[in-house]
């Protein structure tokens, strides 16, 4: 199983971008999705999660930022508006996945990170 992660980039504060994150491989089905962010000289957090329809933002993205996923592509995405300089940071993919190989085991998997500067 590979989670591969678009690219990200840098951005204008205020500006927007959007992530995305395809699974692929012996895929039997993917519990949660979620995306973390990681700054430099800090622990890796949780930005936005979800799983069986809910979903849930960490404070400081409430608002701004949308998680969403497509399930026909095993795909979730992460739109990012209003962006800060403070939301700098690698993003990594996060994915609960059983596989087709052992469907009763949910393994974590991880996107190879992204990296989103906001700058001007």
């Amino acid at each position: 199983v590979q989670l591969v992660e678009s690219r990200g980039g840098l951005v204008q504060p205020g500006g927007s971008l959007r992530l995305s994150c395809a699974a692929s491989g012996s895929i039997f089905s993917i519990n949660a999705m979620a995306w973390y962010r990681q700054a430099r000289g800090k622990q890796r957090e949780l930005v936005a999660h979800t799983t069986s329809g809910r979903t849930t933002y960490a404070d400081p993205v409430k608002g701004r930022f949308t998680i969403s996923r497509d399930n026909a592509k095993n795909t979730v995405y992460l739109q990012m508006n209003s962006l800060k300089p403070e939301d700098t940071a690698v993003y990594y993919c996060y994915a609960a996945i059983s596989t087709t190989q052992a469907k009763g085991v949910i393994v974590p998997y991880w996107g190879q990170g992204t990296q989103v500067t906001v700058s001007s």
